[in-house]
């Protein structure tokens, strides 16, 4: 059997770049049951309500949806249970800092595989406010009508 390569995407959580604005974006491993493997190779997993924390030193990702795996027994995971995110130590210090700061939370981004092992993207993230989030809606608009005016006009001159 050949080795996995490459990148596939799981799960990504879109809405959170809406919410948040991202300051910095780090890799981290996961610790996962067999089950828990096997449901998300199905490409099943959510990550909309997903947060991590820092206790005692390590971090954890908290409150992401990973289904029970429909072939599973009782050896089957809890949906929702706290998993282990595996980070050097140099990185897990920096984000104790840096969390120790109000307003800023570590958001998960997206769940891919990366040459067969379960990854998970987290972001050091501070809230937007409603007003921010309107300013940035309004841009992208703006952008998508110019870009159209332009592509018209172009297709219009030839």
């Amino acid at each position: 059997m050949s080795r996995e390569t490459g990148r596939k995407l799981i799960a990504a959580n879109r809405k959170a770049r809406h919410d948040y604005s991202v300051e910095h974006t780090y890799e981290a491993g996961l610790v996962l049951t067999g089950t828990e493997v096997k449901s998300l190779r199905a490409g099943r997993a959510s990550l909309v309500d997903g947060y991590a924390v820092v206790k005692d030193g390590e971090v954890w990702l908290q409150g992401v949806h990973i289904p029970q795996y429909t072939e599973g027994t009782w050896t089957n995971h809890e949906p929702r249970r706290p998993r282990k995110l595996l980070m050097h130590r140099q990185e897990i210090a920096k984000l104790i800092g840096a969390t120790k700061e109000s307003g800023v939370t570590l958001v998960p981004l997206s769940l891919y595989f990366k040459d067969g092992r379960a990854k998970v993207e987290i972001a050091l993230a501070r809230g937007k406010k409603s007003y921010d989030k309107r300013r940035a809606l309004a841009e992208r608009q703006d952008r998508r009508e110019a870009d159209r005016a332009l592509a018209a006009r172009r297709r219009g001159g030839r």
